[in-house]
């Protein structure tokens, strides 16, 4: 029997595999860094979204005060214990240290964060919202007459006109915030309308 001349060998195969590993190392790396980073992200806009919840709890409590009726002859001046201010600087923002003068602590029901509210009355200075000396300057907004919608479901409301109440309703700005216990803080505003 003849044999063949061999051909030499010239080991191509090892560094093809070698290469593919390492495409292959690299492409799971980067899979997994990938998947870590939503995985963190997810856990990040969760933690926010139950620190928002939280922070509502100042709201609601600051609502809660508002709209009681005894309450309404105490709107004219700050009442520091109920977190209250009666004026509003418009140059201030809730990064403002100045801002959270005057506003209250509650402890959530349950354990969790502390929540730290204030309400702000937004007019320039304290007393009635139509004082003239100072001149005070509100924001108002005309009220209407009763609740229920003017025209039926389904109507057009150009066939009717409206019919204001002849006192206005005053804006009253309700900021919560929470500093979570990993680092993250939360700011919740929400605007309140009511009449004098």
């Amino acid at each position: 029997m003849a044999r063949l001349p061999r051909s030499g060998q010239r080991g191509i195969a090892l560094p093809i595999i070698l290469i593919m590993l390492t495409v292959m190392l690299v492409s799971s790396i980067y899979l997994l860094r990938a998947s870590t980073s939503t995985t963190l992200t997810v856990n990040n806009l969760a933690y926010d979204a139950a620190l928002s919840k939280e922070a509502d709890l100042g709201v609601h409590a600051a609502f809660e005060w508002l709209s009681q009726p005894s309450t309404k002859a105490l709107l004219v001046a700050d009442s520091a214990a109920n977190g209250y201010v009666a004026t509003m600087n418009p140059m201030w923002t809730v990064s403002t240290p100045a801002f959270w003068t005057g506003s209250v602590t509650k402890d959530p029901v349950g354990g969790g964060s502390r929540v730290e509210y204030v309400i702000h009355r937004m007019c320039t200075f304290a007393g009635t919202y139509n004082a003239t000396s100072p001149a005070n300057s509100c924001m108002l907004s005309a009220a209407k007459q009763g609740v229920a919608a003017a025209v039926a479901l389904g109507s057009s409301l150009g066939q009717s006109s409206v019919v204001y109440d002849n006192q206005p309703q005053l804006h009253y700005v309700v900021t919560a915030r929470i500093f979570g216990p990993r680092g993250g803080n939360v700011v919740v505003q929400s605007v309140v309308m009511m009449g004098p």
